[in-house]
């Protein structure tokens, strides 16, 4: 039994002509008897009875009829929703992103997405890295945004690089310059009073080592803070920290320099799962932070620089921050 049978068969009880009903069809009259034959010996019933004068239901054929019609429109129901998600009229996007990503790269995105394609809906997970991957694998995420950091090949994940942030130095915009110079060494930055965040955040692990690697030791103020906080505690003027340069769009209370000796990066790029094709709404969202990527490393000036355009698979040690 398939879906040209029961149309067949629809179209001869409606008619009652086998004739009238195959140009309907667009078919010759006896490729659709052929079909009706056919339905009729794997059901191993007749299901009309054939006149001179046309064709009627049996009693096998009227108890077909309602199940055929609701099988024809069950079919063309999910034509139209497939048609609809093609078309981005329905649909959901399951996006997961780092904390530092979430207060910056991803409100842009969602923003610009939402506008274009309102009917989508639209689910964020905020977690590290790491967790983000174990919810991709596990089918709980369509996209991540991650943090990566000296890759290694694996075909779990197919991951796209966007962005190369460099880490900078804020302080509150209400004070005056930590310094006049357009970079500052972490020398000096160890000896400003700090604002650290909480151990969990690979950021941390990061500045940390660089200090130990310099023989410095920070002066901490405020320690084991969230992004969040620690912007607010440096808006307020308690300390400066060291944070992503992408966290200080849209942040009048904040100033930034650049920092110098070292120069400290990280990478962000867009992973989902390698053995799965997107679907649409998951494409057109993937594009979306490519496009919003590009326009944030415009804007950021020297802080902020495209990675390669390819995309590439493989698996890394990954930062929470």
């Amino acid at each position: 039994m398939n879906l040209e049978q029961l149309r067949g068969f629809v179209e001869v009880a409606r008619l009652g002509n086998f004739t009238q009903a195959a140009d309907l069809l667009h078919l010759a009259q006896p490729s659709l008897s052929r079909q009706i034959a056919t339905l009729e010996r794997d059901l191993g019933a007749e299901l009309f009875q054939r006149a001179r004068g046309g064709s009627t239901l049996t009693t096998a054929g009227e108890s077909l009829l309602p199940l055929a019609r609701r099988m024809l429109a069950d079919a063309d129901s999910v034509r139209r929703e497939l048609a609809e998600l093609a078309g981005l009229e329905r649909g959901r996007v399951r996006l997961g992103a780092t904390p530092t990503l979430c207060i910056s790269l991803v409100a842009e995105v969602l923003s610009a997405f939402h506008a274009a394609h309102p009917a989508i809906e639209l689910h964020v997970s905020e977690q590290g890295s790491r967790r983000l991957l174990d919810q991709l694998a596990g089918g709980e995420l369509d996209l991540a945004l991650i943090t990566t950091s000296n890759a290694a090949s694996t075909a779990r994940f197919t991951v796209a690089p966007l962005l190369v942030e460099e880490l900078v130095v804020i302080s509150s915009s209400s004070a005056p310059p930590v310094t006049d110079r357009e970079a500052i060494r972490l020398a000096d930055v160890a000896q400003l009073p700090q604002v650290v965040f909480s151990s969990t955040y690979d950021l941390r692990t990061t500045t940390d080592a660089a200090f130990e690697a310099a023989g410095l030791t920070p002066e901490v103020v405020v320690e084991g803070a969230e992004m969040d906080a620690v912007l607010r505690f440096v808006e307020r003027g308690i300390g400066v920290a060291i944070v992503p340069a992408m966290v200080l769009v849209e942040r009048p209370g904040l100033r930034a320099v650049r920092l110098a000796e070292p120069t400290l990066t990280r990478e962000i790029s867009v992973a989902r799962t390698a053995d799965l094709a997107p679907p649409p709404a998951v494409q057109v969202m993937q594009q979306t932070i490519a496009r919003t990527a590009s326009s944030l490393a415009e804007r950021s000036g020297a802080t902020m620089r495209l990675a390669e355009a390819a995309s590439y698979t493989r698996e890394s040690r990954l930062a929470t921050g």
